[in-house]
């Protein structure tokens, strides 16, 4: 006997994008709180580039599933994209409060520690230095840089989803 109700694609995927989106948090806290993100160490986001794709594809499998075993590629784009920008959503609230509320000097430690080792390379002029700060300034205000992170977690969403979709795409029977 089948189930009648049937959970959205996108529904669906934002469960898989609340839990991305915890993952993504907590390895920005470990990060913070052992000074790797100061160090600027980006090893741990390497994992979570891993388990951004892993989490994408058990989303659609999921909800193939869950859906009797039956995926369009449309459901598959909708799920994991949706999971892709809950989490990217969740990242973005977060970095908000860290960067306001919870450590509101990070940026300016992260300006003056990229200052030092600008310095310490000793190959850039003081102009250099100021307009690759200036940069640096720019991208790490919060609201701007959630965004750019929401933005590629929704490109990259929608890469994986569409590489799982036409995988895993098959058509339901009773809808020919």
């Amino acid at each position: 006997m089948e189930n009648s109700t049937k959970v959205s694609p996108g529904k669906f995927g934002a469960n898989y994008g609340l839990v991305l989106g915890i993952i993504l948090v907590l390895i920005s806290i470990i990060m913070y709180v052992t000074g790797m993100a100061l160090e600027g160490k980006q090893w741990p986001m390497y994992i979570f580039y891993f388990i951004f794709l892993i989490v994408i594809v058990l989303a659609i499998k999921g909800y193939k599933k869950n859906n009797a075993n039956y995926l369009s590629l449309s459901e598959a784009l909708k799920t994991g994209v949706s999971a892709a920008v809950i989490s990217g959503l969740i990242y973005l609230v977060y970095n908000i409060l860290f960067n306001y509320v919870i450590e509101p000097n990070f940026a300016e430690d992260m300006i003056d520690v990229a200052r030092d080792n600008m310095n310490e390379m000793g190959n850039l002029t003081d102009e250099q230095i100021e307009m690759s700060l200036q940069w640096i300034k720019w991208v790490s205000n919060p609201f701007l840089g959630g965004a750019i992170w929401l933005g590629f977690s929704a490109f990259f969403g929608l890469i994986y989803s569409l590489i799982a979709g036409l995988i895993m795409k098959n058509k339901n029977p009773q809808d020919v």
